[in-house]
């Protein structure tokens, strides 16, 4: 019998948003103090402002940019100037990704000062509890198939190379810029509260996934799976695998990010995953 929910259903509103953003501002502050101890020329660096994280990673790094704009507190016009000082002092873009539980008047406040909006990310949840099951059940006692020759496991701090490599393959046919997210996945792989987590084809290294922790939020990332070893089910074991583990952490809920409509979404979907809301980024075109 597993466990009964004791909260069957979680409501999308200001508090989920600020556990959420939250999570995913922390790991990518964790991603740039990484990139600053393997790279110390590069001038990593992350600062917060009006409670929101502001990074810069690389100028063209997608982790450069802010998180939590406007959810902890409304922002004014001297945090803004300290933001995109934070960015135009390292050339870099400006750009923020804001929830649309922010403060209602920072759309207006954006516009004013020459931001547009360009993109758009849904923010998608789904609760872990610890249950106990038997057979090859997930966390939502749902029956599923496994591949009996797939084995998913963390990785050592030695294979971290190896981790990035083959997310990199992954990704290959996705982008011309290989050996820029080889770089970003082995940075990946060195942070400090990362988890990173291979899944093995008959002993072969064929899938990553990645996860990070903060404050009971298991934040997934990093899928990829090689061309040639696609619907083996890789995948599916590496997010079980993730879940099981972040319920042994005491983590009551689990976030990923995609890109609205896409495979990520529906496959995300398809294991219990819900819209929390859509993100929207902003960036600098026209500054006063």
């Amino acid at each position: 019998m597993p466990i009964a929910d004791p909260e069957p259903f979680l409501f999308s509103d200001l508090a989920l948003s600020r556990r959420l953003e939250m999570a995913e501002g922390r790991s990518c502050a964790d991603f740039v103090e990484a990139r600053a101890a393997v790279f110390p020329g590069s001038g990593a660096r992350w600062i917060k402002v009006a409670g929101a994280y502001a990074m810069f990673d690389t100028p063209t790094s997608p982790v450069t940019q802010t998180f939590g704009l406007g959810l902890f507190e409304a922002p004014g016009e001297a945090d803004l100037d300290v933001i995109e000082t934070f960015f135009r002092e390292r050339e870099a873009p400006v750009y923020h990704e804001v929830s649309p539980l922010a403060d209602a008047g920072l759309p207006s406040l954006l516009s004013q000062r020459g931001y547009q909006p360009f993109e758009f990310t849904s923010v998608m949840f789904r609760r872990i509890f610890r249950r106990i099951f038997g057979g090859n059940a997930g966390l939502d006692g749902l029956s599923r198939p496994r591949n009996e020759s797939l084995r998913v496991r963390l990785i050592q701090s030695k294979e971290q190379e190896l981790w990035s490599q083959v997310a990199a393959k992954g990704w290959s046919e996705f982008t011309e810029f290989t050996d820029s997210i080889a770089e970003l996945m082995l940075i990946n792989s060195k942070r400090a509260d990362g988890l990173a987590f291979l899944a093995e084809l008959d002993g072969r290294p064929i899938a990553t996934g990645a996860m990070t922790i903060s404050e009971g939020v298991a934040l997934m990332a990093g899928a990829s799976t090689i061309p040639e070893a696609r619907n083996q089910g890789a995948q599916r074991a590496l997010l079980d695998t993730r879940l099981s583990y972040a319920a042994q952490q005491d983590c009551d809920l689990a976030m990923i990010c995609a890109q609205p409509g896409s495979a990520s979404q529906r496959n995300a979907e398809r294991e219990g995953f819900r819209i929390a809301y859509t993100r929207i980024k902003w960036r600098l075109t026209n500054p006063r």
